[in-house]
């Protein structure tokens, strides 16, 4: 069996259903879809995510909406942020928000569940929007370092719980950094700038190297510059593929080894866009 997780960030998710963001979810329907920034009110992400049910029935995923599970969580900051987890695999758990983060700048930014294929495999997929920081703003980049502190002491808790024989795991989310000069258009511009700053980079460095996650799509695309999954909303850079690869799956190795493509689901033209991020979807041979 295969298992097809995609993780988008929608620029909120009333605006990309205003500009197509179904016409998409019709033609792919991922088994599980992990949503950064949602920006929107409990109730309109309960009906958008019943909407979403509907969708995947008339994609003939599954027979009844409430075959479709979610779980989200809303920002106590009203218009920022938000995350949601959307699953056509059974959820054997769920889990908010990371420990020790308590102020509301710090909500919905993660969700977390363990999902049951058809065979029994448990995979714990979480969903993580990372604060964006801000050059000169030290507020925010204390923010930003705080957030990448807790994730990582998260993080090796599932590490260490796959190593045991545990569940397996893959963290999905907009990271808000690019770890590498080939994952954005122009590294030597950029190396004092939010997103691509060695203190942030530093923090992948130790997922990849010390705690052994496998950075999923680019294991497999190869030392290829780009694709990029994000791109400025300012002049040309989406004409132009001036773009960041901001969007990630970091899986523990076995979950890794059992990856058989990836796709960035760039749209062909800017005025298709239904977000300033592409989809990044990635089918795992579970």
């Amino acid at each position: 069996m295969t298992m097809t997780i995609t993780t988008s960030n929608l620029n909120g998710i009333r605006a990309a259903k205003r500009k197509g963001m179904e016409k998409w979810l019709l033609r792919h329907t991922p088994d599980v879809w992990c949503m950064q920034e949602t920006r929107a009110p409990q109730e309109i992400l309960d009906e958008i995510f019943r909407e979403i049910g509907d969708d995947y029935v008339q994609a003939g995923k599954v027979r009844d909406p409430a075959d479709v599970h979610a779980i989200d969580d809303v920002c106590r900051i009203k218009g920022r942020a938000g995350v949601g987890l959307v699953s056509v695999l059974p959820f054997e758990d769920a889990r908010i928000g990371l420990p020790g983060l308590d102020e509301d700048v710090d909500t919905g930014r993660w969700v977390e569940t363990d999902v049951r294929t058809e065979q029994g495999y448990t995979v714990t997929v979480a969903c993580v929007y990372v604060h964006a920081g801000g050059d000169g703003d030290d507020i925010k980049e204390t923010q930003k370092y705080r957030f990448l502190d807790a994730m990582t002491a998260r993080m090796e808790q599932m590490r260490r719980e796959a190593a045991s024989g545990g569940r397996q795991a893959v963290i999905c989310g907009d990271f808000n950094i690019a770890h590498r000069p080939i994952d954005l258009k122009n590294a030597k511009a950029n190396v004092q700038t939010h997103g691509f700053l060695p203190s942030e980079r530093a923090y992948i460095d130790q997922w990849l190297d010390e705690m052994e996650y496998v950075d999923v799509m680019r294991d497999l695309a190869g030392d290829i510059q780009g694709p990029y999954t994000w791109w400025s909303q300012r002049g040309r850079a989406f004409d132009n593929d001036a773009g960041w690869r901001l969007d990630y799956q970091f899986a523990t190795p076995e979950l890794a080894q059992t990856a058989r493509g990836f796709v960035v689901d760039r749209a062909e033209e800017w005025y298709k866009r239904w977000s300033d991020h592409a989809p990044l979807s990635i089918t795992y041979d579970v």
